[in-house]
């Protein structure tokens, strides 16, 4: 059956950032297809949370608070699934995110912090976590939730859009030097129902803009990530690596503009 080539029974994941939004989404999502679950966040209890609702659908989570700009997290939570379920086979990439900010009142410290968290923290967990499914599955599947701000101009988002613009290329090469026993792909996310767009859909007025902007008139939903990631990471996608797919929405623009002030010149300057 077709349908069976979407199941993860037997199959162990790591998602990180999983305790809220698109990250407790797929760790509700792939324990429903059968996947035992290690989900890492920063915040006991949100994981407690998932976890709790995961056992209430009958399948089986593991909680590991660790922040993925910290090495010794970072190891702790591939460790911890190899230690509770023996193998690792499958590694969501979810953690990650940055403000907006103009460009010009960005510091390198704040550019340097987009680049650890969107990028360089992925590639570090991938590193580690496509080691623990060779040495314990013989093979598996790396996920990377990138954003719309990596391929579509978006002001107030230079610093955001860099990080994951360097997420989709370090997908990309991954995915060829990994081949054929680890599959790495990503998924460019659009605006999706979550904590990050409460400003805009708890506002009448830039909801109505938002979802006109929007070819399917509608924010995305967690489920909706999910099923792409399912899809990635399962056995159904196994011709499949060093592919972003697109879940959006239909955008091919961004459906809201961040205002920036304008460039001028400084006082004494021309």
């Amino acid at each position: 059956m077709i349908l069976d080539e979407f199941r993860l029974d037997g199959r162990v994941a790591v998602i990180t950032g999983a305790g809220q939004g698109i990250g407790r989404g797929i760790a509700l999502g792939l324990a429903e297809a059968g996947a035992s679950v290690v989900v890492g966040a920063r915040t006991e209890a949100d994981l407690d949370a998932v976890v709790a609702e995961v056992a209430d659908g009958g399948g089986s989570a593991l909680a590991v608070v660790a922040d993925v700009l910290a090495e010794e997290d970072r190891r702790r939570l591939v460790d911890a699934a190899v230690e509770r379920y023996g193998r690792l086979d499958v590694l969501i990439n979810n953690a990650g995110g940055t403000g907006p900010r103009p460009a010009m009142a960005t510091s390198e410290q704040f550019f340097d912090m987009a680049m650890k968290f969107n990028v360089t923290a992925p590639f570090l967990m991938s590193q580690l976590g496509a080691q623990a499914m060779v040495d314990t599955a013989g093979s598996g599947a790396i996920v990377n939730i990138s954003s719309r701000a990596s391929d579509m101009v978006m002001t107030s988002f230079a610093a955001y859009g860099a990080g994951k613009a360097a997420l989709n290329q370090m997908t990309r090469n991954l995915a060829a030097e990994f081949a054929p026993v680890v599959r790495v792909n990503g998924i460019i996310v659009g605006g999706v129902a979550t904590q990050g767009l409460d400003m805009v859909l708890t506002n009448d007025e830039l909801r109505a803009q938002f979802e006109a902007n929007t070819p399917m008139r509608r924010p995305g939903t967690p489920k909706d990530i999910a099923c792409a990631a399912l899809y990635l990471c399962s056995p159904a996608s196994a011709w499949v690596t060093g592919k972003l797919l697109h879940v959006d929405g239909g955008c091919e623009r961004p459906a809201m503009d961040v205002p920036v002030p304008r460039l001028r010149p400084t006082a004494g300057g021309a």
